[in-house]
């Protein structure tokens, strides 16, 4: 283990981020009634240019009008690229309630993307005198993304949480894709006349959670753009949690309990892990450092598995 131990990542529930357009007011209050564990409402993509200024009124409105209940509440701003951005963060800090804790930044391909935001978020809460810290969290999407990953996740005290931003990110890197998310029809093997799929996406991921991991931040799954296919998303999202990611986002109500069934530890899985647990207890009291449980050998290794299982369980149950 090195000197410099991980940092651990909030503790707080991420199973399932949902998403809805601030253009749509009449789907927040359904948004907020959902078992989605983080809403995020969204200035970007999925608002036309003609809508911005509207819709960041009706999210600076929902802020305090909106009950929320106890999920994490989520702003996608524009990006930075864009006019809009700096009017949205403004316009948030300065207008909407302090039940905002999040600001969500897309496409950032560098720290100094976030650097840029958290130096106007700091700016506006000294301004507006604004009591509760707001956190930020990325997306990844770009192939400058993936290439300063680390750097990205090191960048700032306020990070707590990043994603995969599939369709952008395949755009960027110039894949031959339309799809978001999932396989891909042609990214296959082949051996004695049968194909094999693998995982177009596996290799960002495992860069994102290491990036993640190493600086205390909550690595995300992002979207699964066939929403009529529950197995696709389910298996995307099973191969994303055994990855190390907490969560994935829903971009329509019915993923929210797909997620939420994957991300939440089983009770076979964390009765197993609390087993494993109370053998290494009972093998360090009797002065060895290794026991076997079910006919396989455990070690400290298999206890710091065991326990981000059952941290994992305890952090969603403590939330209900």
């Amino acid at each position: 283990m090195s000197f410099r131990l991980q940092p651990p990542a909030p503790a707080r529930p991420n199973r399932c981020q949902l998403f809805g357009p601030g253009s749509r007011p009449e789907l927040f209050a359904k948004m907020a009634a959902s078992a989605a564990d983080v809403i995020n409402l969204d200035l970007e993509d999925s608002v036309a240019p003609a809508d911005k200024a509207q819709a960041r009124a009706n999210i600076t409105r929902a802020v305090s009008e909106v009950d929320w209940g106890n999920k994490t509440l989520s702003v996608r701003i524009n990006g930075l690229d864009t006019p809009f951005w700096y009017r949205d963060v403004v316009d948030l800090l300065e207008q909407a309630g302090e039940r905002l804790d999040q600001i969500m930044i897309p496409k950032v391909g560098c720290a100094a993307d976030v650097y840029a935001v958290d130096a106007l978020v700091t700016a506006c809460e000294a301004a507006a005198g604004r009591k509760k810290r707001i956190s930020l969290e990325v997306i990844i999407e770009t192939a400058a993304g993936i290439a300063h990953v680390e750097e990205i996740a090191a960048s700032s005290p306020r990070l707590q949480a990043m994603s995969l931003g599939a369709a952008d990110f395949a755009a960027s890197m110039g894949m031959q894709t339309t799809g978001i998310g999932g396989t891909q029809e042609n990214y296959y093997m082949h051996r004695e006349g049968a194909k094999y799929w693998s995982d177009p996406w596996h290799w960002a991921q495992a860069a994102i959670v290491a990036a993640c991991r190493t600086h205390g931040v909550l690595p995300v799954d992002g979207p699964f753009g066939d929403f009529s296919d529950e197995e696709g998303f389910r298996a995307q999202a099973r191969r994303s949690a055994t990855l190390g990611m907490v969560g994935k986002w829903a971009i329509h109500p019915k993923q929210v309990a797909l997620a939420n069934e994957v991300f939440t530890p089983s009770e076979a899985a964390v009765t197993e892990a609390r087993e494993i647990l109370a053998a290494m207890e009972a093998a360090k009291a009797a002065g060895q450092g290794a026991a076997v449980y079910k006919g396989r050998l455990v070690d400290i290794a298999s206890m710091r598995q065991a326990e981000v299982i059952v941290r994992q369980a305890d952090i969603i149950s403590g939330n209900r």
